[in-house]
């Protein structure tokens, strides 16, 4: 996974960084109370870098975070049993419809690789409709013909495929069955996307609690492969795991990188609506890693107690300006919001009350 660790802070082609002219919250605020957040396992790794970092400059601060999945997040946040719900996913229409009250507000950005065990081969293109095909069933082999045409010159084995995914609720599986829909109709047609899935039954296939289980299952089986947040990218490398390419909407195969995601990034930017409910899936940018998204947090804006509301206010203030510095994003390959995002989601933060 090759993540720069040095951005440009200049355009929202470049996700910069900037300072928001005209703030009202509370930033800085010194507010002694317990707040706790659950959810995505693929932000859990950024939101421990972010609690330590906030806390030293907040010494009263008292932040539990939990990895329970972006599904399970998302629910405990509409139940008010956690004061920040953290998602890959954004709430849905009919979620919104039925929680009037509850935001989809963009952290940071990430991305999800496609990593695969698969003895002897270094180098790996994968497409959305052979991904599709693999985790329905149509294609089995590793030297199927159409994974052959995608990899000339690759000597791929004569090995059954198989297949990892979540088996938890999962922002993750939002996002990869996203990618399989919006490039693939007849998985558009018939399983759609969401935070869970009915996988059809394939033989040999594997499920893993949360990203740390898609990844030992995958580097456990050989010949299999699996979908994994890059902030996981260090442990899927130390295991020998490799990445796929993923063919873009323009037919290229691209890796994951700090330029791909940030492309894909930039091409929907100044697309996002005042609720910052968007998908970055299989984005039209030129050289555009295929599976980007905003990370979000799912809060209340209609909290108990105003000590709530400001120090959760507070949190996620410094979350989307000094949280978004590259000492912590590169840590877990994440890139910044750009500055007219990070501009729509302090607007959203403001709304906490």
């Amino acid at each position: 996974m090759k993540f720069s660790t040095k951005l440009r802070r200049t355009g929202v082609a470049a996700l910069a960084v900037a300072s928001l002219a005209g703030f009202t919250g509370t930033a800085h605020a010194q507010v002694d109370v317990p707040l706790v957040e659950s959810g995505s396992s693929l932000l859990y790794p950024l939101f421990n870098l972010w609690v330590a970092g906030y806390t030293a400059d907040h010494p009263s601060a008292d932040i539990t975070t939990t990895s329970s999945g972006s599904g399970a997040g998302i629910a405990q946040a509409i139940k008010g049993l956690v004061n920040i719900g953290a998602s890959d996913a954004y709430l849905s229409n009919t979620l919104v419809k039925n929680n009037p009250t509850m935001l989809s507000i963009p952290l940071a950005i990430s991305a999800q690789a496609v990593n695969y065990n698969l003895p002897g081969v270094t180098s790996l293109n994968l497409s959305g409709p052979i991904l599709a095909g693999i985790y329905t069933g149509k294609i089995t082999q590793w030297n199927d013909p159409a994974i052959a045409a995608a990899n000339p010159g690759v000597n791929l084995p004569a090995h059954a495929i198989i297949p990892v995914h979540r088996l938890d609720g999962s922002g993750d599986t939002f996002i990869f069955s996203q990618f399989l829909a919006f490039s693939t109709p007849s998985w558009a047609q018939t399983l759609h996307f969401g935070t869970t899935v009915s996988w059809p039954a394939v033989t040999g296939e594997l499920g893993g609690n949360g990203n740390s289980g898609v990844l030992a299952a995958v580097k456990a089986n050989p010949y299999s492969l699996g979908y994994i947040g890059v902030s996981y990218a260090a442990k899927a490398a130390a295991a020998g795991l490799g990445v796929a390419a993923l063919q873009d909407k323009h037919g290229e195969y691209v890796q994951p990188t700090s330029d791909t995601v940030a492309a894909a990034a930039a091409s929907v930017a100044a697309s996002t609506p005042a609720d910052e409910r968007i998908s970055m899936i299989f984005s039209p940018g030129v050289n555009a890693y295929p599976i980007v998204n905003y990370e979000y947090a799912i809060v209340d804006s209609n909290q108990q107690a105003p000590a709530v509301a400001e120090a959760i206010r507070a949190f996620l203030s410094w979350a989307i300006t000094e949280g978004n510095d590259p000492s912590y994003l590169s840590q877990v390959h994440f890139l910044p919001l750009p500055a007219a995002v990070q501009a729509l989601s302090t607007t959203q933060i403001n709304k906490i009350q």
